[in-house]
């Protein structure tokens, strides 16, 4: 789905080269607007020009240089899709959300920009019975290491309402192309070696190209919060299966311990209902089948082949741990 009531906007898209911001570019494109998007490698900014974006070599970091480039986009619309997770490191993604989105909200607003979309996470509710909906509270009093992701997000998140227009998307865990799990990715190389463990936590999944679907759609939703996830929120002990199956991974170990009430998952009725979006993929159950087609694709480098408007393979990788019981899962 994309948005059907807008077009011919100017966005500036921060994490233009990032595994979601790749597969945005080709789709506003599609829609018919003009995407500047940026990079912090000047050999992802080729890359950047063949999806159709106009790239911006800056460091979201650094702040004069930041506000310099939304200027000179003359965007309309500002995307946030920043991540620092290609290393693993929770703490420096956390910062990045925090600083990173100071430093984007504060060139928004220098440029006269309203209206901003962001990325942010649909695991971070407080603890409950049941998938989380958009008004339940986040979790700002858990334990480390999950009160560094909260508390990064909660950051991202305010600073971010304080444009005019905005639209939060909080993401479940992203599946497919590039992520951690594919088969090339880190989720598949753990359950190969028997460390990826099927219990009763919850986790809410999105394919990739829903997700991204979702970003663009979201040019004209209302100001607010939105659960990004498919319709099928589930325990380990049912995913985890599917997922080693479909990368070629044998039966995961299953733990027996209780699940933790902050491994819930989300509810996606406001997205579905309110908003009209349909995921192409209502679950993973649908969609964890459709990774067994990607393992044999050679690795031929971080931007890969466009096909009808999508990036089909890159490297990369996106996803964050739920800290359960205070240890990264």
């Amino acid at each position: 789905m994309t948005s059907k009531n807008v077009s011919g906007l100017r966005i500036f898209l921060a994490g233009g080269a990032g595994v979601l911001g790749r597969r945005v570019i080709p789709l506003l494109v599609a829609a018919g607007h003009t995407v500047v998007a940026t990079t912090r490698h000047a050999a992802r900014t080729g890359p950047l020009r063949d999806l159709g974006a106009t790239p911006a070599l800056v460091d979201v970091l650094d702040a004069a240089a930041l506000t310099e480039a939304v200027r000179e986009s003359g965007a309309d619309v500002v995307m946030h899709q920043l991540t620092d997770l290609a290393g693993g490191d929770l703490a420096a993604n956390a910062a990045l959300r925090r600083d990173g989105t100071r430093n984007l909200v504060d060139a928004a607003r220098a440029a006269g920009v309203r209206r901003i979309v962001a990325q942010s996470i649909c695991w971070t509710y407080v603890p409950g019975a049941g998938p989380a909906r958009e008004g339940e509270p986040l979790d700002l009093g858990a334990p480390e290491p999950r009160r560094s992701t909260v508390a990064g997000v909660a950051a991202l998140e305010s600073a971010v309402a304080e444009l005019p227009e905005w639209v939060v998307l909080r993401y479940g865990l992203l599946y497919g192309p590039g992520t951690w799990f594919e088969p090339r990715g880190l989720r598949a190389a753990e359950a190969r070696e028997g460390r990826l463990v099927a219990g009763a936590d919850v986790t809410s999944f999105v394919h990739v190209d829903d997700a991204a679907s979702a970003a663009v759609a979201a040019l004209d939703w209302p100001a607010g919060h939105v659960n990004v996830c498919d319709d099928e929120s589930a325990a380990g002990l049912d995913w985890a299966p599917a997922f080693c199956r479909a990368v070629g991974a044998p039966a995961p170990p299953v733990s027996g311990a209780p699940a933790n009430p902050a491994a819930r998952g989300a509810d996606n009725r406001h997205a579905r209902r309110d908003l009209g979006w349909t995921p192409a993929y209502p679950s993973w159950r649908e969609g964890f089948p459709a990774l067994a087609s990607d393992r044999d694709i050679p690795d031929t480098g971080y931007f890969g082949t466009i096909s009808n408007g999508r990036v089909e393979h890159y490297r990369g990788g996106h996803d964050e741990s739920i800290p359960v019981r205070g240890k990264a899962r």
